[in-house]
């Protein structure tokens, strides 16, 4: 089953543009992704085009189901926390409905702590 709704496609181009600024910044590359994220681009792509959830996903972050491989998972941490807070700079929109997206609760949300 492949996503190519327009909630997965705003999911696609936010990691997308997340892992440029991480890549720009941490490994000097100017025009294209160094081999290293490449393959972390092209994993989160086809993760987010494969999602049980399709157009009801939540952020990945409080998905219930954690579909990355654990080694590509804290890459794809790493990568947030160093790109998510320059977000708001360089892409503002997106970074917005990001948060957005990730305080609605949707298929796949992890249970609010009480």
């Amino acid at each position: 089953m492949i996503n190519d709704g327009p909630r997965i496609r705003r999911e696609q181009r936010t990691v997308a543009a997340m892992i440029e600024l991480y890549c720009r910044d941490e490994h000097g590359s100017t025009d294209d992704l160094c081999e290293e994220c490449r393959t972390l681009h092209d994993y989160a792509m086809q993760r987010l085009e494969r999602c049980p959830f399709g157009e009801a996903k939540s952020t990945c972050a409080n998905c219930t189901v954690h579909c990355y491989k654990p080694v590509m998972r804290e890459r794809v941490r790493v990568v947030m926390r160093t790109a998510g807070p320059r977000m708001i700079w360089k892409h503002p929109i997106l970074a917005i409905r990001h948060v957005i997206d990730g305080r609605q609760r949707r298929a796949g949300d992890k249970p609010p702590v009480k």
